[in-house]
């Protein structure tokens, strides 16, 4: 024993301790030394305070121990406990200091027997969940309007009237099977796996209901077996578990499809109450009626707009007659009004370049005086050289030997083909030759006289 944590020790001198100190040193010795332990007794003098704190008595046949269970441990319990029933309890042993008494803080409480078939649970829920029967993915929908739901319970148990009451005013429509089977005792899980399979073999439901009121875990350990979760994981139809209380929680809860926390909550879960669907179907015909009406408005709005648009082919024709004298105009007037405006424009530029332009009027008119004397001089002097070209012409045909050979005179050349000018130049006995007016003579001479 470690006395490091007491206010006094054997290797110090004897000293005054307080009440307090002594009973906290004790408690925290009694902490460390005794580990959150499960303990079995049977519940005596059992107290609910206001505060929601738990007070009771653990005792065997032999001793008896004060026991205290705070609310924020005793909301997990899942069960109230009764006088003289057996419990097993986890809890750490303490000192309440005030009082000086000795005493175990509950952790946890379950029935006496739970914690095997606790582990039984636990092993099987871990061995189904590695196989993928509790697996979100095979989970189905419920149908969204049943016509015929199965129950399976007993026909005995209150859970069954508690239901049909249920489905009776929410949905008095839907037809009701009850596949009946034990659900409790011995051979009631292969009881209630067989119904189930029943119940999916004939395929008469639209979703079946597991039901059962509530009770310790020995009591509900039929829905903790094997066959029912693989008859769950099996069955064709959607399955909602309605299994005990709300803080009850068996295998059958993770196989089936949804969990209820009660048999009620099941057929509430599996119905909808008709007056929903009533005042839905009423909804929807009133969006129905307001839809058709709207339609047929739009229908008539349609009607009347294409009976305006519905004319004449003579009317159509004038109508677009009319279009075409319009967009005649606004072309005409689209190409008019740039030429006039250009014209504006050259005439204001030509208006400009005049003023810009110097008078030229004054060296216009003598110009055009230079030019006319001008054209007067060379007229007379053209008048002037064809008058002495004519007389030059007059004189030379004069001079021309052409008339002087048609007068009868002729051009008398020597055998050498030269003008014979003088008679010292012939001979008598020459041939010469004669240029006449019409042709050429070849002459001998007889004789040469000279001038004297």
């Amino acid at each position: 024993m470690n006395t490091g944590d007491l206010p006094f020790s054997s290797a110090t001198p004897l000293s005054v301790v307080p009440v307090s100190k002594l009973n906290q040193a004790v408690a925290r010795l009694l902490e460390r030394s005794f580990p959150l332990t499960w303990i079995s007794g049977e519940i005596s003098n059992f107290t609910r305070a206001a505060s929601g704190h738990w007070y009771f008595t653990l005792k065997d046949d032999a001793a008896q121990v004060r026991s205290v269970m705070f609310r924020s441990r005793a909301q997990l319990a899942g069960f109230m406990p009764r006088e003289g029933d057996r419990v097993e309890v986890r809890a750490l042993v303490t000192l309440y200091a005030p009082r000086g008494d000795f005493q175990l803080n509950v952790e946890a409480i379950r029935r006496s027997g739970a914690g095997n078939l606790y582990e039984a649970f636990l092993r099987l829920k871990e061995k189904l969940a590695a196989e993928g029967l509790f697996d979100t993915a095979r989970k189905r929908e419920l149908p969204f309007f049943p016509r015929t739901i199965g129950i399976v319970t007993s026909p005995q148990a209150a859970a069954l009237h508690d239901v049909l009451t249920t489905l009776a005013r929410r949905a008095p429509h839907v037809r009701v099977i009850v596949y009946p089977t034990p659900v409790q005792g011995e051979g009631a899980a292969q009881k209630i796996a067989q119904a189930i399979a029943t119940a999916s073999h004939r395929a008469e439901s639209d979703v079946l209901l597991l039901c059962r009121g509530g009770g310790s875990i020995e009591d509900l350990w039929a829905f903790n077996e094997e066959p029912v979760a693989r008859a769950l994981a099996a069955c064709s139809m959607p399955v909602i578990s309605g299994v005990g209380h709300e803080t009850d929680v068996t295998i059958a809860d993770f196989a089936a499809d949804l969990r209820a926390p009660t048999p009620t909550a099941a057929a509430e879960l599996a119905t909808r109450p008709r007056a929903d669907w009533l005042m839905m179907l009423e909804t929807q015909a009133g969006r129905l009626q307001r839809a058709m009406a709207r339609r047929m408005g739009d229908a008539s709005q349609t009607v009347d707009w294409l009976s305006r648009r519905l004319v004449s082919p003579s009317a159509y024709i004038a109508r677009e007659r009319v279009q075409l004298q319009a967009l005649s105009t606004r072309l005409t007037h689209a190409v008019r009004t740039p030429v006039t405006a250009s014209r504006h424009a050259l005439l204001h530029l030509q208006t400009r370049l005049a003023a810009q332009l110097p008078d030229t009027a004054a060296p216009q008119s003598a110009l055009a005086e230079q030019a006319r004397r001008l054209g007067t001089a060379f007229t007379a002097g053209i008048a002037a050289q064809r008058q002495s070209l004519s007389s030059l012409a007059t004189q030379l045909e004069l001079l021309n030997p052409q008339r002087t050979l048609e007068r009868g005179y002729a051009i008398v050349t020597g055998a050498d083909g030269k003008i014979v000018r003088s008679p010292a130049q012939l001979h008598a006995g020459d041939a010469i030759g004669m240029q006449l007016a019409e042709g050429r003579a070849q002459v001998e001479l007889a004789r040469v006289e000279a001038k004297n």
